[in-house]
């Protein structure tokens, strides 16, 4: 999506999530935005969509219901229908998922995405959530168990990984400047692997799921240690 185009989107998604108000909310009719004109013409609502637990969760154990869940495919749903067109999940990466947007392959996306300068060139955002980071790494690593804050990882001898394009690929970049940084490709909520195999000793994640990975993964930790 353009920066011209995805202005007169943005309008309505901006409006849609003020949900006390959007009963109220009139769709824009034809000729007040480009974008929702082709939208409309097409029949066809793109959606680019990557697992980020708990806002988008893909359904991977059964065949019936839709494939998708949680607040960011509801409020998907609720665009497609605001504009009586189909909705069509286009699965995209962390690598791709700015690039389809500018080159037009998909008309929004709702997987969790950091806003960032660079990006604001070429995509608008519209901020629905907002939540918080904290860092894992394993309770037999002593550069890591030592650690009594977040801070205390900006070392030069700490590894720190995270997905190249994730969310807290930019946060990382900019809070831990001594840190050598390790940019790895994947999905999912955190590039857990690359501390269960020693290459990285620490690992952003999201505080949300990482409740659920420190319940399952007891060889972890986590810093702030509240979040424990």
């Amino acid at each position: 999506m353009n920066r011209t185009f995805g202005r007169g989107f943005a309008a309505l998604v901006s409006l849609a999530v003020a949900l006390p108000a959007f009963a109220q909310v009139a769709v824009p009719g034809p000729g007040a935005s480009p974008r929702i004109d082709a939208i409309r013409k097409a029949g066809v609502l793109r959606v680019g969509v990557l697992a980020n637990a708990p806002w988008l969760v893909e359904n991977t154990t059964s065949a019936s219901g839709d494939a998708w869940s949680g607040p960011a495919w509801l409020l998907a749903n609720e665009y497609a229908r605001r504009l009586n067109v189909k909705l069509d999940a286009v699965p995209v990466s962390h690598e791709t998922k700015v690039p389809v947007l500018a080159s037009n392959q998909v008309d929004i996306s709702v997987t969790p995405l950091a806003e960032t300068a660079d990006r604001l060139k070429v995509v608008d955002f519209v901020i629905y959530s907002s939540t918080s980071v904290c860092m894992f790494g394993l309770s037999a690593n002593p550069k890591f168990a030592q650690a009594k804050s977040v801070d205390d990882l900006n070392r030069a001898d700490i590894t720190i990984a995270y997905y190249t394009g994730g969310g807290e690929e930019g946060w990382v970049k900019e809070r831990f400047p001594k840190a050598q940084l390790r940019g790895v490709a994947g999905s999912g909520v955190a590039p857990v692997e690359e501390v269960m195999a020693k290459r990285a000793d620490a690992v952003p994640i999201n505080r949300v799921p990482w409740v659920a990975m420190g319940r399952k993964l007891t060889t972890l930790s986590v810093l702030p240690k509240e979040n424990n």
